[in-house]
């Protein structure tokens, strides 16, 4: 199916089935209530670890009956962890997502060189948006993992990017590379890299894609911006990814097309052996959802 908005994501997540979805620290209302929605759509069956009186507690708040669905009582977060990842590994689950733990506590158990759930690749945050401002949804990456990634660390989190697009059935996502202005200046790293990028993927070294770059952000979303700047490019104006610098600047982007944007967004981390959904508690119960509607359609 073709997916046009982000909602479109719970339809093709359904389409593929059931997935198993197991909650580290599941004791959180506002997650139980995105758990329930999502189970009640068909797209994911829940197994809850955690403290188990806490879960139930706010499962009633959430008008939500867990009675029918595993659950395993473990008090410690730091422990809870370890066994959802665990279960990961021994295939009992799908698709993991963090309930009402530190992000530090959860990412070690997924990051453990022994136990977790590492791959050859890297671990980069990929979050979908959809503005009432732009004609289609788009994707920053990254926001919450990598602090300052070097070249080689933004070519992994680029191909992250475009994998998930390739998975939702999008053959060829065009990646514009963000920088603070257009111009490849050798002080400014991030233009260099935008420009090593671009080369890359004219010599097939990353592959189906179309990749611009510098961009400054008006000229990534904006054609008639680019148009102003004499940009000629098959990706401004048109952009799926927006690959940032650094996460400072991919944190307050991500922020800002939320909280003053107005925008609608789900978000996963990739990289590891499944999607691993990692909200933060300020998203809203329906990125909540989307995130693990998001996670379900790449499976």
């Amino acid at each position: 199916m073709t997916i046009s908005k982000l909602y479109d994501l719970a339809s093709l997540a359904t389409s593929k089935g059931r997935r198993k979805l197991v909650v580290a620290v599941a004791e959180d209302e506002d997650v139980l209530r995105a758990v329930k929605a999502a189970s009640e759509a068909g797209i994911t069956e829940p197994v809850l670890v955690g403290d188990k009186a806490e879960m139930k507690k706010c499962a009633e708040q959430a008008g939500f009956d867990i009675s029918g669905f595993e659950r395993i009582d473990i008090t410690d977060k730091q422990s809870a962890c370890i066994q959802a990842v665990k279960l990961i590994r021994e295939g009992k689950a799908d698709i993991l997502m963090k309930g009402l733990v530190n992000s530090g506590i959860f990412l070690k158990a997924i990051l453990d060189k022994e136990n977790g759930l590492l791959t050859e690749g890297l671990l980069s945050h990929v979050a979908f948006f959809e503005s009432p401002y732009y004609h289609k949804f788009f994707c920053v990456t990254d926001a919450a993992i990598n602090i300052a990634p070097d070249f080689n660390d933004k070519t992994a989190i680029l191909k992250n990017a475009v994998n998930i697009y390739h998975r939702l059935g999008i053959d060829l996502p065009k990646v514009g590379i963000l920088a603070a202005v257009e111009t490849v200046n050798p002080k400014m790293e991030a233009t260099v890299h935008a420009a090593m990028l671009v080369a890359m993927q004219r010599r097939n070294q990353i592959e189906r894609c179309l990749i611009d770059g510098p961009l400054a952000l008006d000229n990534a979303i904006s054609a008639e911006a680019a148009h102003h700047k004499g940009i000629i490019s098959e990706v401004a104006g048109d952009v799926d990814i927006l690959l940032v610098p650094d996460l400072n600047a991919g944190n307050i982007l991500y922020k800002s097309l939320i909280f003053l944007g107005g925008s609608v967004t789900a978000a996963v981390v990739v990289g590891a052996s499944v999607p691993v959904v990692l909200t933060s508690r300020a998203d809203s119960e329906k990125s909540k959802f989307l995130s693990i509607a998001l996670a379900a359609a790449m499976e």
